[in-house]
């Protein structure tokens, strides 16, 4: 049995987020201090190690439950199936549906349950629920319905990953230029054409859990009982590197296809210069130069979405909306994600 995407839609929110406009914010150190460089300065370094010169905030109407529901209509469409015959509605998100304007997360009903909602679906053998998996949620949720078909539990699968992670940063906190919202959906069927060739999974936890968490503002005036979302930058950097290029080597090592073959890698984008390094190490395990071109990358200009990193980039590439770079039938991939947990997955996948 072979089990492929069928389908993708993505939304992109329209409110844009600038790196000037974070010139007039008081960014503070995670004591309480002022920082002594300009914030001009601030935002330069981080465009340098990121690569995110703008990202998307949307719109204060809308949830995370929304957008997801609008990048599924659009995956339905695309595949053109009908929503009554879907078996099962994954999604993975990180923070729920958190309103603008507020500081608390709801998860009653579930996004899944919400999403199933929006999209009208009668069918109560549609069976919807969420994922809780850092950055790869989305990854995760397409692993769990190709279970699903394999042990004849289902034949079709929507799979989504949705978040508005500008509704849980600390203004005053660098790393808060960082995040950004969206949503990416996909289907995924049985099929007679190869789709899903192998896939790794891993989750560190001994001395890794806490690298992202939730912690107070870095403006001690502020409620201390509030919280934001937090990283050891430099800790995940170092375990992303060490441990990210390993799992995508086993991965493809799993499915007998040669690096040679691979013409894409679409990686959680995270920070421009990890994610570089990542694949360099990734083809040095292989002792092979790192081609080029591999790697798409849409973190430039929308930011770090978490979970609808991976799903906006692949319809972006598949709907020929990423500059230079297409995807041909037949084409091997590699879908990775590293995030909170620390979670590491990696899918080989035949377009």
């Amino acid at each position: 049995m072979n089990i492929r995407i069928t389908g993708s839609g993505s939304y992109i929110p329209d409110a844009i987020e600038k790196n000037e406009d974070f010139h007039q914010h008081k960014f503070l150190n995670t004591d309480g201090s002022n920082i002594e460089q300009p914030n001009e300065v601030i935002v330069e370094k981080f465009e340098a190690i990121t690569g995110i010169v703008e990202r998307r905030y949307a719109d204060n109407h809308l949830t995370s439950s929304d957008l997801g529901a609008l990048a599924a209509q659009k995956a339905i469409n695309d595949t053109n199936i009908d929503p009554e015959e879907l078996d099962y509605i994954i999604v993975a998100h990180n923070f729920g549906d958190v309103k603008a304007n507020t500081i608390q997360s709801d998860l009653l009903p579930c996004l899944a349950s919400r999403i199933k909602h929006s999209l009208r679906i009668q069918n109560p053998k549609c069976v919807a629920y969420d994922i809780l998996f850092g950055c790869p949620g989305w990854l995760e949720g397409v692993i769990q319905a190709q279970a699903f078909i394999k042990a004849g539990m289902a034949k079709k699968c929507l799979v989504i990953g949705t978040e508005t992670l500008s509704r849980v940063v600390d203004e005053h906190d660098r790393d808060s230029m960082i995040y950004s919202d969206g949503a990416g959906a996909t289907v995924v069927e049985a099929t007679e054409d190869e789709g899903i060739l192998a896939h790794e999974s891993a989750s560190f936890t001994y001395d890794e859990a806490y690298y992202l968490f939730f912690g107070k503002s870095n403006n001690p005036k502020l409620d201390e009982d509030t919280r934001y979302i937090k990283m050891h930058g430099r800790k995940i950097y170092e375990f992303a590197l060490n441990n990210v290029p390993l799992a995508m080597k086993a991965c493809l090592d799993k499915s007998g296809i040669g690096i040679k073959e691979v013409k894409k890698i679409l990686i959680h984008q995270a920070n421009e210069k990890m994610d570089e390094q990542i694949i360099k190490r990734f083809y040095r395990l292989y002792k092979t130069p790192t081609p080029e071109g591999i790697m798409p990358m849409s973190i430039h200009k929308l930011g770090n979405s978490s979970v609808a990193t991976v799903p906006t980039l692949f319809d972006l590439i598949k709907n020929n909306k990423l500059e230079n770079h297409k995807l041909n039938k037949g084409d091997v991939i590699i879908f990775a994600s590293v995030g909170a947990g620390m979670h590491i997955n990696a899918i080989a996948y035949r377009y």
